[in-house]
């Protein structure tokens, strides 16, 4: 199947007529074609938000809300569909299609549109001044969205919907690994009644499609989510030409228990933290870190439960572990698994190619778990972004709390405690922007989202996301 760009409103193809191939990770064939977009297409889509602006910034919330709730009830309407699209494209397991991306997904425009019409402005009387300070927070203009392969539709409407939500016209370009979804949405869009050119969808490479986004004069504002050195060369474009940018990137999260856990819900949940998606969200614990009192029986259970899991076709409901995204990065998952054996790591379980039948060119592998004695080593440092994480034991709180920091990475961590005193003592000490205490992927869309260190800049979610997607304005009347 070939698709096309979403450009003011309608299907249209790359001007330059080029198109680059579409793998399905569940056989290794091509099932399809996407737009190859240039710079030109990009301009396209540009003067397209650009002329939608002025009518969609003075727009009234509660139409635009209205909108983006009528686009979160079609994508309900259309699940199923959307579901095995996204299953298809990225390879996950079907299941976890109907039952988290899509779904989330239809939350994000929900909750951006209720959102919307609670972003109140402030004010501020000077008593004794005869003065009064207003501020209000101004749509930015013509934003640039740029989206992951791993949660597609998912992170790709996180960003889309506070942006447009807040009055913005979007440039959006979702991976080109996993491109069918954000196409699709599209067409709900245009069912929707969003105006023409108030979202414009471009397809194509992240060094082509996505370098025209950034290094457009007039947009306004980047958000990225993706890896740490793409971050850095966006960063470094933008940061000149004093774009806002918001980037989520990388993660190389602990996940550290200590014995006064509640053990069956601990396991059962680190199971699930460490190889959701195929070990390929941002959020997964991929460092567990275990008290040494209790290391032994914990990694008996955990590697017994690891090889319960069954790896297979992303359509079977009883698959867990589906496919990777892509040869390539399945490629770069053994390669780190081949890493850290020659750097004295222990393969406990899995770090084999799996063969499903009916599919043997499908990019599968059995779930790993590698027992490590030394932080420092390359597995327990780089991010892997795969169903791959190392276990290692710790004596001390002080230890623990060294060895989850001694990275480079700050997204999230999950502490594993019933003591309240470690519990607050951690929760201050953990250099993440988000820490859960006995559960792992709890999301409240109201809080802000985002990481420290080399795992990003800024906030998304909530008020944070409608924040940086508007620009603040103070005025003060004298009477």
């Amino acid at each position: 199947m070939n698709i096309q760009n979403y450009i003011n409103g309608e299907f249209v193809n790359p001007v330059n007529g080029g198109f680059i191939d579409n793998y399905n990770p569940a056989n290794g064939e091509i099932y399809g074609q996407i737009p190859n977009s240039s710079l030109e297409d990009i301009e396209l889509a540009y003067n397209s938000a650009k002329s939608a602006f002025k009518q969609w910034s003075n727009t009234a919330l509660e139409e635009r809300s209205r909108i983006l709730i009528r686009i979160s009830e079609l994508l309900e309407a259309n699940l199923e569909r959307f579901a095995l699209a996204e299953s298809k494209d990225n390879g996950k397991p079907l299941s976890l299609a109907k039952q988290i991306d899509i779904p989330r997904a239809a939350s994000n425009f929900r909750f951006f549109g209720n959102a919307i019409t609670q972003f109140a402005s402030e004010s501020h009387e000077s008593v004794g001044l005869n003065a009064v300070n207003f501020t209000v927070r101004q749509p930015l203009g013509v934003v640039g969205c740029i989206s992951p392969w791993n949660l597609p539709l998912y992170l790709f409407t996180w960003k889309i919907a506070p942006a447009i939500a807040a009055g913005n016209c979007v440039v959006a370009k979702p991976s080109e690994v996993t491109p069918m979804t954000a196409y699709l949405l599209g067409e709900i869009c245009t069912e929707a009644g969003l105006p023409n050119g108030v979202l414009n969808i471009v397809h194509g490479l992240g060094t082509t499609t996505g370098q025209a986004i950034v290094e457009h004069p007039h947009i306004k504002a980047i958000s990225f989510t993706g890896g740490t050195a793409t971050g850095a060369h966006i960063a470094r474009v933008a940061a000149p030409m004093f774009k806002k940018l918001s980037l989520e990137l990388g993660g190389k999260n602990p996940n550290i228990i200590f014995a006064d856990c509640d053990y069956d819900k601990m396991l059962e949940t680190t199971v699930r933290s460490s190889f959701a998606n195929q070990g390929q969200i941002c959020l997964c614990g991929s460092r567990i870190f275990v008290e040494e009192t209790i290391y032994e029986r914990f990694k008996a259970d955990f590697v017994q439960k690891v090889k319960q899991l069954k790896v297979g076709h992303p359509s079977d409901n009883s698959t867990n572990i589906g496919a990777l995204v892509s040869k390539p990065h399945l490629e770069k998952v053994e390669g780190y698994i081949k890493i850290a054996e020659d750097e004295g790591g222990k393969v406990l379980c899995g770090g084999l190619e799996v063969t499903v039948p009916n599919y043997e060119n499908g990019y599968y592998l059995q779930p790993t778990v590698i027992e490590v004695e030394d932080n420092s080593c390359r597995i327990n440092q780089e991010e892997v972004f795969g169903p791959v994480v190392t276990i290692m034991s710790f004596k001390t709180d002080k230890e623990a709390l060294s060895l989850a920091n001694d990275v480079k990475y700050g997204l999230s961590a999950t502490l594993w405690t019933n003591n309240l005193n470690r519990t607050m003592q951690f929760s201050q000490q953990l250099q993440t922007g988000i820490v859960w205490v006995n559960t792992w992927m709890m999301r409240d869309l109201r809080t802000p989202f985002g990481g420290v260190k080399a795992s990003g800049v800024g906030r998304e979610g909530g008020f944070e996301a409608l924040r940086f997607f508007t620009e603040a304005k103070n005025i003060c009347i004298k009477y």
